[in-house]
């Protein structure tokens, strides 16, 4: 059966800043900088993405267009003859069935709080109110599970009909509206009265903030945050790539790619610094910021039910395009596992994801009990350390052995691969540091990032 083959370059890089494009951007980048000393974070975050993440990126999409497979099957058409890399694959499988585990909800929440802000149900409550507000969806898992269904449902419905005509067709509006709706609330927040001094904190990099929260910490942070933000380690971008043609270097497109994810994480930024600091709200209120902070911002900000629904208008679609990207990752693994049509593979895998995504929303009201890490977390919290922690730094240390060891694909074969057609190639300077420096800070970042969430 001849690959599938997107439309158009446009719709590769749309899709591949979607998957990329999600929570850990426009939630998790503004408020790890709120915390990290804003300016200074963000600089330092560049430079991370530049050495870290382009790199892992094209070795991802390189994968995928030199095999034609799914990350499930990729290793079996590059391996060198009984080698075990392979083995890699199926742990790529299950990796993305956990991250939908709990995705799942994280969008549906988003799709809940637009209904919710649209209603006006959160307007004229206090601060308090909305905290509880929040507190009261966390206990109806009724809710939860309609709204995480729905999520389920679209995104293996769009992924039905087909890749050019569904998945790049839908994405490509829906991106180009993210993007613009983006803008739109950016220069909203920047002409807010106040709002000067939320971007002279994003904006201007400041050592002193640095020294606070300690050098060492912002330099992990931001290490972290550019490595996790693109999604690599899964094969999630080897599954665009199988979908490329020859006629684009893939270094060139991971830059593209990154560059998008960056603008995005970026202008999130200057939606929430300037907002937070008119109406004198803590920028580095941690996860809370969504669903608490910026409620009561919007509560006080004239056509605040407009500007709120917008917003999460904005979430929903930055949510919803990694549900789709991930869910055409998993639909083209089990086709290429099992055999199975599109259509086949979406009704079993919806069925079993609705399925699958039940213990993440039954972990903050039924099974609130169950508290692996100790008070206070749940089952969301498992289910993200093994993806975050494990799945993603383990994998993309194995991408890259597999693409620089003489036992596996071999530097030769990924630099061919990678520099097949026009665009910015893999540099013969950059092998060494691939080679050698690139899977020490990889096993660092795997090694902080145990640190932190035990010790610290």
């Amino acid at each position: 059966m001849e690959r599938e083959r997107l439309g158009s370059r446009l719709g590769f890089i749309l899709l591949s800043a979607g998957c990329a494009i999600g929570i850990g951007n426009v939630w998790k980048f503004p408020y790890v900088a709120g915390q990290y000393g804003g300016g200074i974070f963000v600089i330092i975050y560049a430079f991370f993405l530049i050495i870290l993440g382009i790199p892992v990126m094209t070795m991802e999409f390189s994968l995928g267009r030199a095999s034609q497979k799914s990350p499930a099957r990729l290793y079996q058409e590059l391996e060198p003859k009984n080698s075990k890399w392979h083995l890699h694959g199926y742990v790529c499988v299950i990796g993305n069935y956990l991250l939908m585990m709990f995705y799942t909800t994280v969008a549906g929440w988003m799709l809940q709080y637009f209904v919710s802000m649209a209603n006006g149900d959160l307007m004229g409550l206090d601060t308090e109110s909305v905290k509880n507000y929040h507190s009261s969806i966390l206990e109806d898992y009724k809710m939860m599970i309609v709204f995480m269904a729905i999520v389920v449902i679209l995104g293996f419905l769009v992924c039905s009909l087909g890749l050019a005509n569904g998945l790049e067709k839908i994405t490509k509006v829906m991106m180009l509206a993210l993007l613009a709706i983006m803008v739109v609330l950016a220069i909203n927040s920047i002409f807010l009265e106040g709002g000067k001094e939320g971007l002279s904190f994003y904006l201007i990099p400041d050592i002193n903030k640095m020294k606070e929260a300690g050098i060492i910490n912002v330099i992990v942070a931001a290490m972290n945050q550019a490595f996790f933000t693109l999604s690599l380690g899964m094969g999630a971008m080897a599954i665009f790539g199988s979908y490329l043609g020859k006629d684009r270097a893939l270094m060139g497109e991971a830059i593209n790619v990154a560059a998008l994810d960056t603008f995005v994480a970026f202008v999130s930024g200057l939606i929430i610094f300037p907002a937070c600091f008119a109406y004198d709200v803590p920028v580095d209120s941690g996860p809370n910021l969504i669903f608490v902070t910026l409620p009561n911002v919007f509560n006080n900000m004239p056509l605040g039910r407009v500007w709120g629904s917008l917003f999460f208008v904005f979430m929903s679609f930055a949510a919803l395009s990694t549900v789709f990207a991930v869910f055409e990752g998993i639909l083209a693994c089990t086709c290429d596992l099992f055999g199975w049509s599109r259509k086949k593979s979406c009704l079993i895998n919806g069925i079993l994801l609705l399925v699958l995504s039940l213990p993440c929303i039954l972990g903050f009201n039924v099974l609130s009990g169950f508290t692996p890490f100790g008070e206070g977390s749940n089952i969301m919290d498992l289910e993200d350390f093994i993806v975050s922690n494990l799945f993603l730094p383990i994998g993309s240390l194995i991408y890259v052995l597999f693409c620089v060891s003489k036992k596996g694909w071999g530097w030769d074969n990924f630099e061919k691969e990678a520099n097949t057609g026009k665009g910015f190639k893999v540099k013969k300077w950059m092998r060494g540091y691939i080679t050698y420096v690139l899977p020490v800070i990889i096993v660092l970042l795997f090694a902080f990032g145990l640190y932190n969430f035990f010790v610290k």
